[in-house]
């Protein structure tokens, strides 16, 4: 069974806002590795890249890590803006 991608293929949704939180708090790719790291999360550079050029899947426990490190909603991670 072939797994789903968003209208446009992409394998994940929050690649866009990653991008756009890891520059508003001025972090690279392999500090946000280090600070997932830091938090207790397993997931480095190359897991940031792939995610963020849409080339992998995130998972739940990958959406709980970025909303912990970033201080945003799963919903803010998914659509972009936060829900009321």
């Amino acid at each position: 069974m072939p797994k789903p991608r968003t209208k446009t293929g992409e394998k994940n949704l929050v690649g866009r806002q990653l991008i756009e939180l890891r520059k508003q708090n001025n972090y690279s790719q392999r500090y946000l590795a280090y600070m997932l790291q830091l938090a207790g999360y397993d997931m480095d550079k190359n897991v940031i890249t792939r995610i963020e050029t849409n080339q992998r899947y995130v998972t739940d426990l990958e959406l709980k890590a970025f909303s912990e490190i970033f201080h945003v909603s799963y919903d803010y991670l998914i659509d972009g803006e936060e829900k009321s």
